[in-house]
């Protein structure tokens, strides 16, 4: 392939996007935020958010410097979209590759179609923007808008969903396809000019080992275990030693083996291993004796008597833990503080709510939600919004007589109604008593 062959480069109609938020990751998150700064009208941007939704953004075309597409409005009319980001000079573009080429992580990043954040830092410090900031996404529109208008937001948005599957979307906006952006890299990495002293003994521990000339050469990884290993048995004659419970002790040993495993795993796979459960990260959370209960659970046999121990010793009863721990390995602390916690949203995070909450829908489609406290009921279904501290709208289903978690938070109402509303839930061995004592004017019950 010639290297200008992919200087551009057209993207067939996405569907719709209901349900679902535009940009799961942080470089397409960044590039709404860039045209959440830029709009001189918010309301643009959320009916952009709102075609963009319902699919009426046609094939997107890229290159450098513009992108189009086709936006359809919802009377039918048909508005032809362009969004302008200045490329890059050719002396940023080599100072940008001399950066990708001093860690052979960054190349592999990029060729994993992610977008290495420590690159893209080191990048600004040089004076290579990559990402868009404030003014820098410039609208043009049929439309005859001079700013941002539904139609320029609705083409970002769907954008943002395409830099999600692939950060070489954005390099080529800058100015180089990706195979001109691979070429370079290849042969910056392959050349190593004869002249240049060394500055320093000794390399650099990635360098080296990416090198592949370690001598004595280093020994294979170790195969994964099928399984953890089986701790050490208690089963002796001895009484134990005071305050010491051999069933607990081994509990936590079978735990310690599971968990290393798990560790393991994610070394020698680079992610975790396909079907295990997903624990969450509290390294640098310090748990209460009742969070770290649910922990302890999240990864124990259901059956097990110590599931019942753990239970009362949380204050919970076993129904109570079940739906802790379902929360737990959705979200950790986070997924159980919005289960189990009810707060009175007032003043600037009630108004904001309040805002997101009117500008989700359209008027014909907004649901009619009843409030209690930081929870909002969709009146006459089954889905439920609870906001979280943190600004964030957790979608609730309600099963029986209880609020289950029913998906990922998500900074839309709308989505997360959605997702409420459409992914039923498995509740396992939760069995018929009620969680919490009646309390809510809306039927659903609250601790």
């Amino acid at each position: 392939m010639n290297r200008h062959d992919d200087m551009e480069r057209t993207f067939a109609a996405l569907p719709s996007a209901r349900g679902r938020g535009f940009a799961e990751t942080w470089w397409g998150r960044a590039w709404l935020r860039a045209l959440e700064d830029t709009a001189l009208d918010a309301e643009q941007v959320r009916t952009g958010r709102r075609l963009a939704r319902a699919g009426a953004v046609g094939a997107v075309s890229v290159r450098p410097g513009r992108i189009t597409a086709v936006v359809q409005d919802r009377d039918g009319t048909r508005h032809r979209a362009d969004v302008l980001l200045d490329v890059l000079s050719g002396d940023q573009w080599d100072r940008f590759l001399d950066l990708a080429v001093e860690r052979s992580g960054h190349v592999a990043a990029l060729l994993d179609r992610e977008m290495p954040p420590h690159l893209v830092e080191d990048a600004a410090a040089a004076g290579v923007d990559l990402l868009p900031g404030t003014g820098d996404l410039e609208p043009e529109c049929g439309c005859g808008a001079w700013d941002h208008c539904g139609h320029t937001a609705a083409l970002c948005h769907q954008l943002a969903r395409l830099l999600d599957q692939d950060p070489f979307v954005l390099l080529l906006m800058r100015g180089r396809g990706e195979r001109a952006v691979l070429d370079d890299l290849q042969a910056r990495a392959t050349t190593t000019p004869a002249d240049t002293p060394s500055e320093a003994e000794g390399v650099d521990a990635v360098d080296a080992y990416a090198a592949g000339d370690i001598l004595p050469p280093l020994p294979d990884l170790p195969e994964l275990p099928r399984e953890p290993g089986v701790p050490p048995s208690l089963d002796t004659d001895a009484p134990p030693a005071p305050g010491v419970d051999p069933s607990a002790l081994e509990f936590l040993a079978a735990r310690a083996a599971e968990d290393a495993r798990r560790l393991l795993a994610e070394a020698l796979l680079g992610e975790p291993e396909p079907g295990a459960p997903i624990e969450a990260d509290v390294s640098e959370v310090e748990l209460t004796p009742a969070q770290d209960a649910v922990r302890l659970a999240s990864g124990s046999d259901p059956d097990s008597i110590l599931v019942d121990r753990l239970a009362h010793g949380s204050g919970r009863d076993r129904a109570e833990l079940t739906l802790a721990v379902r929360a737990w390995r959705q979200a950790g602390v986070a997924g159980l503080s919005v289960l189990e916690e009810q707060w009175t949203v007032e003043g600037e995070a009630l108004a904001r709510a309040r805002v997101a909450l009117q500008s989700a829908w359209e008027d014909d489609e907004r649901p009619t939600l009843r409030a209690w406290g930081n929870r909002w009921t969709a009146v006459g279904t089954p889905g439920q919004l609870r906001l979280g501290r943190d600004g964030r709208w957790w979608p609730y289903r309600k099963e029986g007589s209880r609020w289950v978690p029913a998906g990922e938070a998500d900074r839309d109402p709308a989505a997360a109604l959605s997702s409420a509303l459409s992914e039923l839930s498995d509740l396992g061995d939760l069995g018929e008593e009620g969680l919490w004592a009646n309390g809510s004017p809306d039927g659903q019950r609250l601790p």
